[in-house]
């Protein structure tokens, strides 16, 4: 062998064996990926994570990709004349402003994403909450100051049903599920944050891990003094912390927190805006972002 081909070729093969150990423990096991932030935008990071999320699939795991779609709804809501407002970080859905999310979820964002997977084989297939009675949700009334607030049809998941999902994912297929859900008190949808339904459902698949994409590197040591990043901590140490975190990153690690607190081996929030930060993530020794673990027998 030349020189040259020794030296192209040997990186190559170190870098496909440090992925053994990784392939091994997770064949066979569900992951599920919350597809969000800045990698929903970018023309390269979309098609980045769409070949990270098949390659997966090849590589003998089961993801299960759920999104939600803040920025298209936001705009898709601009066009329709109605005002996009916030109140505990959640989106106030009217009877009119709930009609758009939906269009936009599955109409928009889940078709686009289901065609990009879709290039590398007949792979993918969208469905919403609603679908198969996937996610069922009453009507969420956060607090503020104390009091209930109405923000209208946002919902807080009550019962999960993921037989749909399980036979997409016995017959080889990647399920896209968009954040809608279906009311349990009356014959209308929710809009259910998708940080929360991605939570909700890794935990109801029994998924080996939960991952979060984010537009930030992970959970920071003592933000904003700090950009170290808290490469791993315990559901506990999570919780303790959770008061100070800022308002965007709440849902994202109560998510985390239910995940492996209801079974789920590892929830981990990564940034989206790295190319292929699912396959650094899952396949090396140097995973990147924050890794929050259920808490070691004894440890309260």
């Amino acid at each position: 062998m030349s020189t040259t081909r020794k030296h192209t070729a040997l990186p190559k093969a170190q870098i496909l064996i440090e992925a053994l150990p990784w392939l091994t423990r997770h064949h066979g096991r569900t992951v599920v990926i919350k597809f969000g932030g800045n990698a929903m935008v970018d023309e390269d990071l979309k098609a980045a994570f769409a070949q990270d999320v098949v390659f997966l699939r090849h590589a003998g795991l089961k993801p299960v990709v759920v999104h939600g779609g803040g920025p298209q709804i936001s705009r898709a809501l601009e066009t329709h004349g109605i005002v996009s407002e916030f109140k505990a970080g959640l989106r106030v859905t009217t009877e009119d402003a709930m009609d758009v999310v939906r269009m936009v979820l599955a109409g928009q964002v889940q078709r686009e994403l289901v065609g990009l997977l879709n290039r590398h084989g007949p792979l993918a297939v969208g469905l919403t909450g609603e679908d198969a009675h996937t996610l069922t949700a009453t009507k969420h009334q956060p607090r503020i100051d104390g009091e209930l607030i109405d923000i209208g049809r946002v919902g807080e998941i009550t019962e999960i049903d993921t037989g749909a999902i399980e036979a997409l994912l016995a017959d080889g297929r990647i399920p896209v599920v968009s954040s809608v859900a279906r009311s349990q008190d009356d014959h209308h949808v929710y809009n259910v944050n998708a940080d929360t339904a991605a939570a909700a459902l890794a935990a109801a698949l029994g998924a080996e891990t939960l991952m979060v994409l984010t537009d930030v590197e992970g959970l920071y040591e003592d933000w904003p003094h700090s950009d170290e990043v808290i490469s791993r901590l315990t559901a506990s140490q999570l919780e303790k912390l959770l008061p100070e975190l800022s308002s965007g990153m709440v849902p994202k690690m109560e998510g985390c927190l239910h995940a492996v607190r209801n079974g789920v081996t590892t929830a981990r929030v990564i940034d989206g805006r790295v190319q292929h930060s699912i396959l650094l993530e899952i396949f090396t020794d140097e995973g990147i972002g924050t890794m929050v673990v259920p808490d070691e027998q004894g440890e309260s």
